[in-house]
């Protein structure tokens, strides 16, 4: 058998800050299958309305072309139709902007039935305000980047139709979410603590839940490696469980129809009884990573929970113990190699912490009838006294606030 495959398209990055800024853009393009030919910047307030870049930068920029053999460019914003029409006029190649390259990578890494519903909703939400600003057919027959995934069936079909398609991959996305609300529900009825692990893209969201809880969750060095939420159970030790939900990895200038067609899932750290903030610490842009996850956690409104950060990756730092690692929102801070297991059993106790703090402190003697609410006790919460007596059994125990409110 003959495989053909595809060549790797050679890009240029082109961005309105700084070269290290581009950093991450270069990654998410490594990311979706193609190279980086070249790095372009020009250091403006605000983006020409009609180009992006100047004239003179254009210029540049189509001989940059020439001389890298670049078949395309990738810029570091979300171009307007207008923008992205004239660019790729004036430069005759294929022009793509950071959305775009985000949208693909979504494309290839949706896996489950709600993944692929969340990327082509956000496909075709992108690429409907842009049927009229491109003034031709919406295929890109050229292939590579920003090529793939469902929404790219049948993209010269007009406004009606893609509005019909919207609105049908809207009610097909609720009633995912209405089964996600009866299974909050359920986990509300049996009291077990929620943990949300929320993150910048690969710090070790994946790795971490694997570690915790023996998970196979795919795990790999790149970005937007896994995106449906995962949730799995751990036992923290003294007959304490809790549920670990792991959450697609936020980024900087995050597209908003990504925002809204994965809103269901991000809302999962809304409905979590506490927050596990991963954070590489080895990473250069640590700080400006933790300041973007919490801009986004507040877009969500998610506020008034406690917040267990976890400083990951320990183990890449250079002496890591005089290493200062800050985060002024977090409830508590740990230190862990989510990779080799340092720090593993010090999160286990932070968490353990957090449960007890929750929980209320109670002293009662149930009659022997109530069997099945001395199960919940031990189920659910932390005993420290058990005595068999005469009228019943006597528990002193630590009980989490549903279980108190129900049997107290």
């Amino acid at each position: 058998m003959i495989t053909i495959e595809e060549p790797i398209e050679k890009v240029i990055l082109v961005g309105t800050d700084t070269y290290e800024a581009l950093e991450e853009l270069e990654e998410l393009v490594e990311t979706a299958g193609a190279e980086t030919a070249a790095m372009m910047v020009q250091k403006i307030d605000s983006p020409s309305v009609s180009t992006y870049l100047g004239s003179g930068k254009l210029e540049e920029l189509a001989t940059l072309i020439d001389t890298t053999g670049a078949t395309g460019v990738v810029c570091d914003d979300e171009l307007t139709p207008a923008q992205m029409s004239n660019l790729e006029r004036i430069l005759k190649t294929k022009v793509m902007d950071r959305t775009m390259v985000i949208l693909d990578i979504f494309a290839q890494h949706a896996i489950t039935s709600e993944g692929k519903i969340q990327v082509e909703l956000a496909q075709l939400q992108y690429r409907l305000t842009r049927l009229t600003g491109k003034g031709q057919a919406m295929s890109r027959l050229g292939g590579g980047i920003g090529t793939r995934g469902p929404g790219e069936k049948k993209l010269e079909q007009d406004r009606r139709v893609i509005r019909n398609r919207v609105a049908q991959l809207k009610r097909e996305l609720s009633e995912v979410v209405n089964h996600r609300e009866l299974t909050r529900k359920r986990r509300e009825v049996n009291s077990v603590p929620v943990f949300a692990i929320v993150g910048y893209t690969n710090v070790g969201k994946s790795t971490l839940l694997n570690r915790l809880t023996g998970s196979l969750v795919l795990a790999e060095n790149k970005l937007f490696a896994t995106l449906d939420t995962t949730t799995r159970s751990l036992e923290l030790g003294n007959s304490e469980k809790v549920l670990l939900t792991d959450t697609v990895g936020f980024i900087r200038k995050l597209p908003h129809n990504l925002v809204d067609a994965f809103k269901s899932t991000l809302e999962e750290a809304r409905y979590a009884d506490h927050i596990i903030h991963v954070v590489d610490a080895s990473s250069p842009t640590c700080e400006e990573d933790m300041k973007v996850v919490y801009e986004t956690l507040d877009m969500l409104g998610i506020e008034g929970k406690k917040i267990l950060t976890v400083f990951n990756k320990i183990d890449k730092l250079e002496h890591a113990e005089e290493t200062i690692l800050r985060d002024p929102r977090a409830y508590k801070k740990v230190r862990i190699s989510a990779k080799n297991g340092q720090g593993i059993d010090e999160l286990l106790k932070a968490m353990s912490e957090m449960i007890r703090e929750d929980c209320v402190h109670v002293e009662k003697i149930f009659g022997y009838s109530e069997m099945a609410v001395i199960s919940q006790v031990r189920q659910y919460g932390h005993i420290f006294r058990e005595e068999y007596k005469d009228d019943g059994i006597y528990i002193e125990a630590d009980v989490p606030q549903a279980v108190y409110k129900k049997y107290f």
